[in-house]
C-alpha cells in the first residue's frame, strides 16, 4: 500500500541552523518518534531501529536511511527502508527543502512512501493517522531543536 503527505512548517532559526539539525544523529534520534537507535554509517547514511505501533500492531523497525541529491543548506532527499519482521516492512522517501523567510526559515517536505505486510492490511485511513501524527511529533520536536529550546538534544 502507497501513500504521500506533504507539509510545511515556519521555523525561527537560520537555514544553516536547520540544515544542521536536519543531518545532525543526536537532533534526528531525539526527534524520530520510538527511535531506539540511530547510528551514522556513512557521510550521508545512517542505520535506525525504530519502534511503532499501528493500531493493534507494534513492530520493531530495523532498516538504512540515505541522504542523497543534497543542495546544502537548502535541501536534500532522504531515502530509506526498513522491516519490521513478520509486521511487515516499508520503504520510501522524502524531499526536504528550506527556504529563508523572515524571521527564519521555512521547511518542507514532501514524502512517497509504501507500506506492505500485516501493517498494510490495517487501511490507509489508520495508517495515514498514524503516519501524520508521527509526522506532527518529529516536526514538533524538530521545531524545539532548532529553534534552541530543547538544547540537550544536540549535545547527546
Amino acid at each position: 500500500m502507497a501513500f504521500s503527505m506533504q507539509g510545511s512548517m515556519p521555523l525561527n532559526c537560520s537555514v544553516e541552523t536547520a540544515w544542521w539539525a536536519l543531518n545532525d544523529e543526536g537532533v534526528l534520534k531525539a526527534c524520530i518518534p520510538g527511535c531506539q537507535d540511530l547510528q551514522k554509517t556513512g557521510d550521508n547514511s545512517f542505520e535506525a531501529v525504530v519502534q511503532v505501533k499501528i493500531g493493534p500492531i507494534s513492530a520493531k523497525f530495523k532498516g538504512g536511511v540515505e541522504l542523497t541529491d543534497l543542495n546544502p543548506p537548502k535541501s536534500y532527499r532522504i531515502t530509506g527502508q526498513g522491516s519490521g519482521g513478520i509486521a511487515g516492512g516499508a520503504k520510501g522517501g522524502a524531499l526536504v527543502t528550506l527556504t529563508e523567510r523572515e524571521g527564519g526559515c521555512l521547511l518542507e517536505y514532501t514524502v512517497e512512501a509504501a507500506i506492505s505486510g500485516k501493517i498494510a492490511q490495517l487501511g490507509s485511513r489508520l495508517i495515514d493517522g498514524v503516519a501524520k501524527k508521527q509526522a506532527d511529533l518529529f516536526f514538533e520536536s524538530f521545531r524545539a531543536v532548532a529553534e534552541g529550546k530543547l538544547a540537550s538534544a544536540a549535545v547527546e
